[in-house]
C-alpha cells in the first residue's frame, strides 16, 4: 500500500474513538435504528419506519359491526448526512506528534457536535407538542408542564423522557433549586454544579448550544376553508401505473388567509375550537392542540397554502376505521377559526422527547483499500461509524487526513416529542 498509519497515529485513532463516543450526548437518547448497508445503498439511503399502531375497543359480545382492518402507518427516513473533518500536515510539522493529537481532539469535538446538533435540530423543528412559558424558567414547573402535555395526550411514559436546556435556561432553573433549602440533595448539586438530575418523570440535560425560534409575525390568520381534515392512509396509487406508494402521515397542508405580515416556518399555533384528545381514549383534554408551521406552500401571507404538522384527524363527518384510530383532536376547525401563536417572543427551543419517536440510523462509508489511502475504520458502543483515511503528497510533501462519519436523524411521530418556550409575553 502506498500509505500507511503509524503505530503512533493508531492508538490516536483509538482515543479519538473512545473521545468520540463519549461526545455523543443527545444521540445517546434517541433510538438507535440499524439497517443493511447493501439495501440501503440500493434503495437510495431511504426506508420507511413504522409508527406505532393505535387501536380501538368497543362495547359489547357482538362484535360483528366493528371487524375492520387496522391501518398502519410509517414514516421515510434517510441515511442522507456525511460530516467530515479534513486536515493537512507536512513533513516537518509530523515531527511534533501533538500537532495530530491536538487536530484529532477538535475533529472528535466537531464531529460529535454535529450529531448532537443535527439530533436537536430535528426535534426542535418538528416537535408539535409546544409548551409556552410567560416568564423564564423557574424549576419544577416548567418541567411538570412538559410531563402534563405528554400524560395528556397518551405519550407513554416508560423512564425513556428526556428534555434538554439552553445553558441559560437550565441555569436558571438550577438556581431556583439551590434557593429551596427544604429539599436535600439536590439543593447543594443545584447550587454547587448547576445539576438538577431527573424532574417530573424527565431526564434534565444542559446544552451548550441551542436554536432559537424568532417571534410570529402574521396577524389575523385564519383557516380558509371549512371541513379541512386528514384522512391517514398507509399508501396512496400513483397516477398511470397504480403502484402502492407510502404515506407520510406527519403532515398536512392546510389553506389560510393572513391579515397581516407573512407567517414563517416553525411558527407555533392553535386553532380555535380545535382541542387535543388523549391519543389512546380520544377523551377531550380541555386543552387547545399546538402545531407547528413545517413549510410554506404557497404565499406566506394573503391567502395561501402551509404544511403543518401534526395532521388535523378529527374523525367527524362520516370518518375511516384509519380517522377513527389515529383520532388527535376534538373537531376540524371551521371556517375563518383564528389562529393564536404561541412564539411571541424570540427564545431558544428547549427540545423534549420520548427516547422511541427519533431514530438514528448509523450509515457506513466504504473507501478502496488498493486506492493508495490508509483508512482506519472503528465503531462506537451505539453503532456510530468513524473512519480516518491519510494520503501522502510526494510532490508537496504534504499529508492528508480526514475523519468522516455517516447518520440519518428520522423524527418518527412529531406528537411524542415538543419545545418548550420562555420569556413569551
Amino acid at each position: 500500500m502506498a500509505n500507511g498509519f503509524t503505530k503512533q497515529e493508531t492508538v490516536m485513532f483509538d482515543e479519538l474513538l473512545a473521545g468520540f463516543n463519549d461526545a455523543l450526548v443527545l444521540s445517546s437518547l434517541v433510538n438507535i435504528y440499524e439497517t443493511d448497508q447493501t439495501i440501503m445503498e440500493r434503495s437510495n439511503d431511504q426506508i420507511w419506519r413504522p409508527q406505532p399502531y393505535i387501536n380501538q375497543s368497543f362495547s359489547g359480545l357482538d362484535q360483528t359491526a366493528n371487524f375492520g382492518d387496522i391501518v398502519q402507518l410509517s414514516v421515510p427516513a434517510y441515511i442522507n448526512t456525511i460530516r467530515s473533518s479534513p486536515w493537512v500536515l507536512t513533513a516537518n510539522e509530523l515531527r511534533d506528534a501533538m500537532q495530530e493529537g491536538r487536530i484529532r481532539d477538535g475533529a472528535k469535538q466537531k464531529l460529535g457536535s454535529d450529531i448532537n446538533v443535527d439530533v436537536n435540530n430535528a426535534i426542535c423543528n418538528l416537535g408539535s407538542l409546544v409548551v409556552k412559558r410567560t416568564a423564564a424558567a423557574s424549576g419544577f414547573d416548567d418541567v411538570a408542564l412538559c410531563d402534563s402535555i405528554m400524560n395528556e395526550q397518551g405519550v407513554v411514559n416508560d423512564g425513556q423522557r428526556y428534555i434538554a436546556y439552553s445553558s441559560r435556561d437550565y441555569n436558571s432553573m438550577a438556581s431556583n433549586l439551590a434557593g429551596r433549602g427544604t429539599v436535600a440533595g439536590i439543593v447543594q448539586t443545584a447550587y454547587e454544579r448547576a445539576y438538577v438530575n431527573r424532574v417530573s418523570g424527565f431526564d434534565v440535560f444542559k446544552m451548550d448550544y441551542a436554536p432559537r425560534l424568532a417571534a410570529a409575525t402574521a396577524t389575523g390568520v385564519v383557516m380558509n376553508g371549512a371541513n379541512q381534515r386528514y384522512v391517514p392512509t398507509a399508501f396512496s396509487l400513483t397516477a398511470g401505473t397504480l403502484t402502492p406508494v407510502n404515506t407520510d402521515n406527519r403532515f398536512q397542508t392546510i389553506a389560510i388567509t393572513v391579515g397581516g405580515s407573512t407567517i414563517k416556518v416553525g411558527d407555533c399555533f392553535t386553532i380555535a375550537g380545535v382541542n387535543a384528545v388523549h391519543h389512546i381514549t380520544k377523551v377531550d383534554t380541555g386543552q387547545l392542540k399546538t402545531f407547528r408551521v413545517v413549510a410554506i406552500v404557497t404565499g406566506a401571507g394573503g391567502t395561501g397554502t402551509i404544511q403543518i404538522t401534526p395532521p388535523i384527524i378529527a374523525a367527524d363527518a362520516a370518518p375511516t376505521a384509519a380517522e377513527l384510530q389515529y383520532k388527535n383532536v376534538t373537531a376540524t376547525p371551521a371556517n375563518g377559526a383564528a389562529f393564536v401563536f404561541l412564539n411571541t417572543a424570540a427564545a431558544a427551543m428547549n427540545p423534549f422527547w420520548i427516547k422511541g419517536a427519533v431514530d438514528l440510523l448509523p450509515g457506513r462509508l466504504v473507501w478502496p483499500a488498493d486506492g493508495g489511502l490508509a483508512v482506519m475504520s472503528g465503531t462506537t458502543d451505539q453503532g456510530m461509524q468513524l473512519t480516518m483515511t491519510k494520503q501522502a503528497e510526494i510532490k508537496t510533501g504534504k499529508v492528508n487526513f480526514r475523519v468522516d462519519t455517516k447518520y440519518g436523524v428520522a423524527v418518527t411521530n412529531t406528537e411524542m416529542c415538543g419545545i418548550e418556550l420562555f420569556s413569551q409575553p
